[in-house]
């Protein structure tokens, strides 16, 4: 069976469907640190970040005294060698990357444009987006996507977690966002502490009322030397099994519109410094238990979903 928001047998709207129909052709992304730090690192906000923070991805291996162009170019390489024809989005990813002067951010961003990429994307806080910074990313020569870092809807997780961010700071950057008509992809994470499935499935509801343009859905990963490792080891966290998780994705798709692309089901955690849990090591034994429940239940992306 074929949906009309996939060509690839998937019963949600999969980002290579989207990069296909938008672009073409695939479309990868060249992870690059731009230097950036954040509100809740460098004490505005608070140290030390949220709990489960390891300064990014752990992906980096250059880190922002490389320049970005030269971070860039080697992504580059490293993309073609597999996919040679592929097209390049500067993923701005560690820390928030609107978190500075509007001459910084442009100087950053344009480093970025010129070094020939099809795009960027720009991963930032809901509370550091504003009026200013929204008309400096649409002055940009190339397609561009703000990623909104939200996690959960439940003002007390985000409070627990150290977040020091709410949630009618995401509305109001949703609401500048979508005005401006800027491509949004949030970003939630299943998995936090204290929190019930039924609380993940309340923050995928409510986000599919904001129809963001895309959304990635993460498992909480416990990375060693964080304060959440620090927690699991004293037995204060239990990381979600497999099974609840593919549930509970599963169940947050229904609620999230059709047109809304899913960029990711499940994260990325280095191996070389996860600690819990190591199934999710298993990406591809993720992805096909979403499939097979998704086929068991006969349910696509969006049933559930009430505007």
């Amino acid at each position: 069976m074929t949906f009309e928001f996939s060509d690839d047998n998937k019963r949600y709207h999969t980002l290579s469907y989207h990069n296909r129909h938008t672009y073409g052709r695939r479309v990868a992304k060249a992870v690059i640190d731009a230097g950036f730090t954040c509100p809740n690192i460098d004490g505005t906000k608070s140290h030390g970040g949220c709990i489960f923070c390891s300064g990014g991805s752990g992906y980096f291996t250059n880190g922002p005294a490389v320049p970005i162009s030269e971070q860039i170019r080697l992504e580059k390489e490293r993309i073609h060698r597999k996919y040679p024809d592929a097209l390049i989005i500067a993923y701005f990813q560690a820390h928030t990357n609107t978190y500075a002067d509007i001459a910084t951010l442009e100087k950053r961003y344009m480093e970025a444009v010129n070094a020939g990429v099809a795009g960027i994307s720009i991963a930032t806080r809901t509370d550091c987006i504003d009026r200013e910074k929204i008309a400096l990313i649409k002055s940009l020569p190339c397609p561009v996507t703000v990623e909104l870092g939200l996690q959960s809807i439940f003002d007390r997780t985000t409070h627990n977690m150290n977040c020091c961010h709410s949630s009618s700071s995401f509305l109001s950057a949703m609401f500048l966002l979508r005005k401006n008509n800027v491509r949004t992809c949030v970003h939630i994470i299943n998995g936090l502490p204290e929190e019930t499935p039924e609380m993940m499935l309340k923050t995928a509801e409510s986000l599919g009322k904001q129809r963001p343009d895309a959304v990635k859905i993460h498992l909480l990963h416990v990375i060693k030397d964080t304060f959440l490792y620090n927690m699991y080891e004293r037995g204060e966290y239990t990381p979600m099994t497999k099974e609840a998780y593919i549930d509970t994705v599963v169940r947050q798709l229904e609620y999230l519109p059709p047109e809304t692309v899913i960029e990711r089901l499940t994260g990325d955690g280095d191996k070389r410094t996860l600690a819990a849990p190591m199934w999710s090591a298993d990406k591809i034994s993720v992805l096909g238990g979403i499939d097979k429940r998704m086929k068991e239940l006969d349910v696509l992306q969006g049933d559930k979903f009430v505007p």
